[in-house]
């Protein structure tokens, strides 16, 4: 009997390992079934991050457009040095759709002890997308200029999809 139950529980594993074979090799390796990290179970997804850049010596009319992260020219912030989360920032930043007047004085809070006086900080958002097998294309877009305690609007974008006035 024993020896019927190991037979019998040995093609049960030679099944599954032949199934989770022919998954991986038909989705190019991709395929992890039993991920529970996005970068596993999501792969080839568009996403989006934030992060912000140092724009104080940069013109103003430039600053406003999009632009792919190889072009970028200014010098990318240490949310880290500032004990700023990068995690709850992106996720605050990106996930936000209506940018009302509470919603930014909240993100100009997250920076007020470490702003240099004369500065002109970016807050962007980063957004990559796998466009062939092979090749990924991250943009930039520029969002909220922080300078001297105010927050102001891209000029360029929408406002009526982006930012609301507060009720």
């Amino acid at each position: 009997m024993k020896h019927a139950e190991l037979k019998s529980g040995m093609k049960i594993i030679g099944i599954i390992l032949l199934v989770f074979a022919g998954t991986v090799a038909t989705h190019e390796g991709e395929f992890w079934p039993f991920s529970i990290y996005p970068m596993f179970s999501q792969a080839g997804n568009p996403w989006t991050r934030a992060m912000v850049l140092d724009v104080t010596y940069h013109d103003s009319e430039e600053i406003w457009e999009i632009h792919s992260l190889n072009e970028r020219s200014a010098a990318v912030i240490s949310l880290r040095n500032l004990g700023v989360d990068q995690i709850d920032f992106s996720n605050f930043v990106s996930k936000t759709e209506h940018w009302s007047e509470s919603r930014k004085n909240a993100l100009s809070t997250m920076f007020s002890n470490d702003f240099p006086d004369g500065s002109r900080w970016m807050i962007v958002k980063v957004r990559g997308e796998l466009v062939q097998e092979d090749s990924v294309i991250v943009q930039i877009q520029p969002l909220l200029l922080l300078s001297d305690g105010e927050v102001m609007s891209n000029p360029l974008l929408d406002n009526s999809h982006y930012f609301i006035e507060e009720e």
